[in-house]
């Protein structure tokens, strides 16, 4: 029997059918009944929690953003001495995370942003917040980087801690596409090599 502590609430069944359902067939093709059937909620449940489908969708960008972020807190990249070793090992550990159907490694901030960037103020700058908070946690690695190596000055860490996303981003676009997670992990290598001759031409 679950104890109490341990049930999961109808607002967060809600909240995680997003990292499935929006996942698989994008924000705009996804309705209520939808949301409400995957997280086995009643509809009045759902509108008890969330004025709008919007609300809703601004909410699960900052879930998404929580959830995935002990993932990242406890992955084994941040164990090498060398920062610029880190800072690779973040990128690789990105590429194993390309695994199974497409859903399942794609971004919700990415796919909610490529739909509603023009339309929703509000998702929008919430999946910016996730995005660019992801971000950050990768300039202090980067910025001790560049003082180890001695690069010169032309760049920031906070640029290309950003820039490591808009790959991983094109990267998830790429694999819809062509139907092929392939593509994204060929991507991701495009990456790897691109960091470590930056940090050589230093």
């Amino acid at each position: 029997m679950t104890q109490a502590g341990n049930r999961v609430s109808a607002k967060d069944k809600l909240l995680d059918a997003a990292l499935k359902v929006v996942r698989a067939k994008g924000y705009s093709a996804t309705n209520v009944d939808e949301i409400c059937a995957e997280a086995g909620v009643t509809k009045g449940g759902f509108f008890h929690h969330f004025k709008s489908k919007e609300d809703w969708a601004v909410a699960a960008a900052n879930h998404w953003s929580e959830t995935t972020a002990g993932l990242f807190t406890d992955a084994a990249y941040h164990q090498p001495a060398d920062p610029l070793r880190r800072v690779l090992a973040y990128v690789a550990f990105r590429k194993e995370l390309v695994a199974g159907e497409l859903a399942e490694f794609t971004c919700l901030l990415g796919t909610m942003t490529q739909e509603v960037f023009g339309t929703s103020p509000a998702i929008r700058s919430a999946c910016w917040q996730g995005i660019a908070g992801h971000a950050d946690t990768l300039v202090a690695d980067i910025q001790a980087a560049m003082d180890t190596y001695g690069c010169d000055g032309s760049w920031t860490a906070k640029s290309l801690a950003l820039h490591t996303q808009a790959v991983l981003q094109g990267a998830f676009i790429l694999a819809k596409a062509s139907g092929d997670p392939q593509q994204a992990k060929d991507s991701i290598d495009h990456l790897y090599r691109y960091i470590e001759l930056l940090f050589e031409g230093s």
